[in-house]
């Protein structure tokens, strides 16, 4: 299978035209801030099926043949790639059957059937639903759609590309989240070929970063086992076709953490409005981790905005708490009458609001005439947390956080 060039991205735009729509470039001068350049985001997360999938699939599904579309084909996917397939099949009259994890958010469940497609539940992760979705496609005959490790897929995916150097013919780093490789490779393809002066670099989620290490090898190596919330970029292994195209023209690869992600996505929430799963989050993630570390104009890809309503809440409760909007603590107080009144008495004069109050009289690190409480508190963020545990200890409380 051969690589994917310039040209190769540029013919399909009508194609993909058909079935994507051109996404929102957006400023953020929250981000700009903070980075101390002009900060845009790329949002895929608007894009039909909430994700940039929709461009490879419709490519790669407009491109076979009328026996192969009379067979059907088959697809395995956490659930953004399900929903590019399913609409591409839909639209080309095409019976699409999609295998996901075990663990799929519901809604990209549920909207990939909304989209008329045959769901099935197989394995953890992603590299066990794909098994399953290639010994379908070998009992069946149906056509096995790739994820991301195709030609067509990756020159579908490089038009939004395209569409960042139109929108952004300023830029100077290109941000992407990365899984198996299809749209930092299509990305990278695009502006290297137009814009070889511009920085490209993938992001991913620490807990499921395979490319490091296979860039350190010089070919795809496949990780043991992978632990993290972004199941849009968990991939074990990086594709072969897009590897080659990441080697030649992404410049760097850096890698986030959960917290990172939750952050960045509540921020994204709070501060821009735009609602993104956490592997979408994952490009800002990197930019609020090193603000500096990164030339502007800087473009953050939002890859993704299908996130489970469910997880969002506790996505949204991590990113406060990683942001130091809630604190957990445990204060010895003297256990006499009036002891927890004037302990809560400090934390109301540093403006601490408290959510939760447990007392403890049986622990065995109390001194005689002690008493441990818990607390929970509602902080304004990381500065205001301190001057919180500050009050305190100047206050003469032994503070554990």
């Amino acid at each position: 299978m051969t690589g994917v060039s310039l040209a190769d991205i540029e013919a399909v735009v009508d194609l993909v035209s058909e079935a994507a729509v051109t996404t929102p470039m957006e400023q953020s001068r929250w981000l700009t801030t903070l980075v101390g350049g002009p900060v845009l985001l790329k949002c895929e997360n608007l894009q039909r099926t909430g994700s940039f999938k929709i461009r490879g699939g419709f490519v790669r599904l407009s491109r076979l043949s009328e026996a192969e579309r009379a067979r059907g084909v088959v697809a395995a996917s956490a659930g953004n790639h399900a929903q590019g397939v399913a609409l591409a099949a839909k639209m080309l009259g095409i019976r699409a059957t999609v295998f996901m994890p075990e663990g799929a958010p519901i809604p990209k469940a549920n909207a990939t059937r909304g989209y008329g497609a045959d769901v099935r539940f197989h394995g953890e992760y992603l590299t066990e639903a794909l098994v399953a979705a290639q010994e379908f496609s070998d009992q069946t005959g149906a056509v096995f759609i790739h994820p991301f490790d195709h030609t067509d897929i990756v020159a579908g995916q490089g038009t939004c590309g395209l569409e960042i150097l139109q929108q952004a013919p300023e830029a100077a780093t290109v941000m992407v989240p990365t899984g198996g490789g299809g749209l930092i490779a299509g990305v990278a393809i695009a502006i290297k070929g137009l814009r070889p002066d511009v920085r490209v670099v993938g992001v991913q989620a620490a807990e499921a970063a395979a490319f490091p290490e296979s860039l350190r090898l010089g070919q795809p190596v496949a990780l043991e086992r992978m632990n993290t919330m972004a199941d849009g970029i968990a991939v074990a292994r990086p594709g072969d076709v897009p590897f080659a195209s990441i080697q030649q023209y992404v410049d760097d690869v850096v890698t986030v953490s959960e917290d990172s992600m939750s952050r960045a996505l509540v921020m994204l929430l709070e501060r821009s409005k735009l609602v993104v799963e956490p592997s979408g989050a994952a490009a800002v993630a990197a930019l609020m981790d090193q603000p500096e570390a990164f030339g502007t104009p800087v473009v953050a890809v939002l890859s993704g905005g299908n996130v489970d309503p469910l997880l969002l809440g506790k996505l949204i409760r991590h990113g406060l708490a990683s942001g130091g909007r809630y604190m957990n603590l445990q204060v010895h107080i003297p256990d006499r009458p009036g002891g927890l009144a004037t302990l809560l008495a400090e934390l109301a004069e540093a403006g601490a609001n408290v959510l939760e109050v447990e007392h403890d009289r049986t622990t065995t690190t109390l001194h005689i005439g002690e008493v441990e409480v818990r607390l929970q508190l509602e902080t304004r963020g990381t500065q205001h947390a301190e001057v919180v545990l500050g009050r305190l200890r100047e206050h003469g409380y032994e503070v554990i956080e």
